[in-house]
């Protein structure tokens, strides 16, 4: 069976008021637009998940939403600045077939890429800019089996290469 991981940054968030925690960082403009584009990017590619885990900070909490998409979602506390161990924790106890997740750098761009064979051939991989999106395929029968440098790029997409 095949299994798919779509990972995404959270959108550009605003860093307009300096006594704001960072968990409740809202998105700035740019984020309230790049969020529904990626939605929109992922319907037309055939990306729609089937379970959501997200970070509960405000900005991927806000960035799920302007994705538009409609499934089953679980709110991870320890997903916000999550390194990529707990991610991968997180990913293993997941019950969907194609699971979007969404958290922070520096551990996310740290997670696509331990769990990849091969990096996307993309310059901006490695710095995984906000909002960018990589969707992967493993071949698992179960998210508990899973393993680093075991996925497989199928895409991998930023805002700016939408516009």
């Amino acid at each position: 069976m095949t299994l798919t991981l779509i990972l995404m940054r959270h959108a550009k968030s605003d860093w307009g008021s300096p006594g704001l925690a960072d968990h409740d960082r809202p998105l700035n403009g740019r984020g309230l637009r790049d969020a529904p584009a990626m939605g929109q990017w992922l319907r037309e590619m055939g990306h729609l998940p089937d379970q959501v885990l997200c970070s509960t900070a405000t900005r991927t909490r806000q960035t799920l939403s302007g994705l538009g998409i409609d499934a089953p979602t679980t709110f991870l506390p320890a997903l916000y600045h999550a390194d990529p161990a707990t991610m991968h924790d997180a990913l293993q106890q997941a019950q969907g077939r194609k699971v979007l997740m969404i958290g922070h750098n520096p551990g996310i761009a740290a997670f696509a890429d331990g769990m990849l064979r091969d990096a996307p051939d993309h310059p901006r991989f490695h710095d995984y800019p906000t909002c960018a999106t990589l969707v992967a395929e493993f071949d698992l029968e179960s998210w508990a089996d899973l393993r680093s440098e075991t996925g497989r790029a199928m895409d991998f997409v930023i805002p700016a290469d939408l516009a």
